[in-house]
């Protein structure tokens, strides 16, 4: 039997093991990722009752959507750590973070990697940083500002869900990238490898972004979720990165 074959059985019935030893909540996350760390796992678990928790004093996440808390916005979150790998050390900020998406679940991924997580609403930082106070999640921050008013500040990425159109987004980013930064690592095949020694802005969004892209005079690279991830809510959904 080859060797990598033989690893890929070993890896999968790990995962059978963690998954028989972990709550229902996180089988959806452990059905796609692996090789968490005990603390890990222990801080996605803690995700579902520290929101529920907020979300009935602050309305941060749809009512609907608490009960999908892990494939709509954590998991959702997470595909961009299924396309890069951010190298150690390097310095994220979160534009428009909202209740911590993507920037907690990614800061939970990499935990060697600084997130600064920023928004114009305070009382939704109120829950970021009760959150990464109650997993003892330590390379978060977080600041209530616009993200225009940002200054003397430069970060390898710019992520964003769900925020604004592309153009305002990449206004925004463009000051705050730096013009060079560790090489990112490249996870999928669907990017030019020749882009990823450039700092840029990755950034979720959803539907039909013909006329959002082409209004932007920006082409950047498109990738669907629904090809990492099978459900169904993935659908008409996309990462889209923008180097420097």
């Amino acid at each position: 039997m080859a060797d990598g074959y033989l690893d890929v059985l070993v890896l999968r019935h790990l995962c059978t093991i963690i998954m028989e030893k972990t709550p229902g909540k996180l089988e959806l996350i452990l059905s796609y990722f692996a090789d968490f760390t005990p603390l890990q796992l222990k801080q996605f678990e803690a995700l579902d009752e520290l929101y529920r928790d907020w979300n009935s004093k602050i309305n941060i996440i749809s009512r609907k959507d608490i009960d999908s808390l892990y494939e709509k916005h954590v998991l959702h979150s997470l595909s961009i750590a299924a396309i890069f790998e951010f190298p150690k050390d390097a310095q994220v900020i979160d534009i428009g973070t909202g209740g911590g998406f993507p920037g907690i679940p990614l800061a939970i991924f990499f935990p060697e990697v600084s997130f600064h997580l920023v928004d114009s609403i305070g009382k939704k930082l109120k829950i970021v940083d009760a959150v990464a106070e109650a997993i003892e999640l330590k390379n978060v921050t977080t600041q209530h500002i616009r993200v225009e008013e940002i200054k003397n500040r430069k970060f390898d990425f710019v992520v964003s869900r769900a925020v604004a159109p592309l153009k305002d987004l990449w206004r925004w980013s463009k000051p705050l990238l730096k013009k060079s930064h560790a090489p990112l690592v490249q996870s999928s095949e669907s990017i030019n490898s020749s882009q990823l020694s450039l700092p840029g802005l990755i950034c979720l969004k959803g539907g039909d972004l013909t006329s959002e892209i082409h209004d932007s005079g920006i082409r950047p690279r498109v990738m669907e979720i629904a090809d990492l991830f099978n459900e169904e809510y993935f659908k008409m959904k996309y990462l889209l990165f923008v180097p420097r």
